[in-house]
């Protein structure tokens, strides 16, 4: 497969020639049913579970370009792929193929005292533009989820997942083309041009919706040059408040997971928040520490441990995807609260309590697009939710909210039936 756009082509034009095609595929995925979609789905995943070698050796080369250039830990372990990772996400594909169709379903439906019959019926958004950096498992999660829906997709990867993104997709197609999805259906832009992202980002008419899949420079650019309507969340800070009547075996657990179960992912812990109340935040502490986190912390909660560096007033607005936390001692729910509206990214925030009216507060007055009660922030994912894979968690307040799984990757329209009505 030849992955280089002709040198001659403008960024402009490679788009619009995609997204055509893309729009031409989409109208064939219209008329597939949904054990067709299904089926060419798990064609996928096998397809993927069989190119496991050359997929691996792919990954290979971004690892070693991705060490040489001195990526974080946390960078690289989202970019590495092992034989676990990989049935992962071919498991995860399975599981997105047997979900529920969502397109065609009637969301409600009325009649009015004319006759007429009106209904809402969900449909697909058309052909979306998927911008994402170096997590590889993005090519397959986002592929399957806008097949799924019965959308097109044009993916464009970042440079440290080049190889990665390129053998996955090609399993893929060659997945997808056995059960007779037309292969522009699932498009991977053939050249890492930064000025391709712009020509996606202006291509209104041609792309329906841009998802952003990054860090907060490219979401904050998506954000700010898009002529086209964009999906995306900015930072995962999340909160973990420790309320002083939580169960103290409970909060050890939920904090160590919530931090340390996978550092480099928007629904790891950023800020720790301990009640003054809370009698075992020593021993708390203490646990991060030892599993080799570094702990930011206030005047209050240096007292806890020697080993607690100074925060500035920029950690509380960090987010670190690494082995660090912030970490603040406050004076009940209310001050909790505060911190939180003021600090938050409104991705997933939790409280751990044994107190059932203090756990109702934070969950009316926590404005995220996940509040948790008494479990890991590390469960904002779209297959804890039951969703399948996700095309990410969306935090602004339009369009879709938290997990964007298949509903958020449709719209509606409105079908009329009438017996001859005319309007008087």
């Amino acid at each position: 497969m030849n992955m280089e756009s002709p040198v001659a082509e403008s960024p402009e034009v490679l788009v619009e020639r995609l997204a055509q095609a893309g729009r031409s595929a989409q109208r064939a995925l219209a008329l597939m049913s949904d054990v067709q979609k299904a089926k060419a789905l798990k064609a996928a995943a096998a397809a993927l579970r069989d190119d496991e070698p050359s997929i691996l050796a792919a990954n290979a080369k971004d690892l070693a370009a991705g060490e040489a250039k001195g990526l974080s830990g946390a960078m690289l372990d989202r970019l590495k792929l092992d034989s676990q990772r990989i049935a992962a996400i071919a498991d995860a594909i399975d599981q997105v193929a047997g979900l529920a169709d969502p397109v065609g379903e009637v969301i409600d439906r009325r009649e009015r005292p004319n006759g007429l019959v009106l209904s809402r019926v969900r449909i697909p958004i058309g052909v979306i533009g998927i911008i994402y950096e170096s997590r590889p498992n993005v090519t397959a999660d986002a592929a399957a989820l806008c097949l799924r829906s019965g959308n097109a997709v044009l993916l464009r990867g970042g440079s440290e997942a080049l190889h990665s993104n390129r053998a996955i997709h090609a399993a893929m197609v060659r997945g997808l083309e056995s059960a007779g999805v037309p292969s522009a259906a699932v498009q991977l832009v053939p050249t890492q041009s930064r000025e391709v992202v712009g020509a996606m980002l202006t291509a209104a008419g041609l792309i329906d919706m841009i998802v952003p899949r990054g860090g907060k420079s490219l979401v904050a650019r998506v954000q700010a040059d898009a002529r086209v309507p964009v999906l995306a969340h900015l930072d995962g800070i999340c909160h973990t408040y420790v309320h002083g009547s939580a169960d103290p075996d409970m909060a050890r657990a939920i904090a160590r997971n919530a931090k340390m179960r996978r550092t480099g992912i928007c629904g790891a812990m950023e800020t720790l928040l301990l009640d003054a109340k809370f009698p075992a935040s020593v021993a708390l502490v203490r646990d991060l520490l030892d599993t080799g986190c570094e702990l930011r912390g206030d005047a209050r909660s240096r007292a806890l441990d020697a080993r607690i560096v100074p925060a500035s007033e920029e950690d509380w607005d960090t987010e670190y995807l690494d082995a660090i936390l912030s970490v603040a001692v406050v004076d009940g729910l209310d001050a909790a609260l505060e911190h939180i509206a003021t600090h938050s990214s409104h991705h997933t925030d939790a409280i751990v309590t044994s107190d059932d009216a203090v756990a109702e507060r934070f969950l009316a007055e926590v404005d995220s697009a996940i509040v948790m009660v008494n479990a890991s922030s590390q469960f904002a994912d779209g297959g804890e939710f039951g969703l399948g894979a996700e095309i990410g968690i969306a935090t602004g307040r339009l369009h879709a909210r938290g997990p964007v799984a298949l509903e958020g990757l449709t719209t509606y329209k409105w079908l009329v039936r009438g017996t001859g009505q005319t309007r008087p």
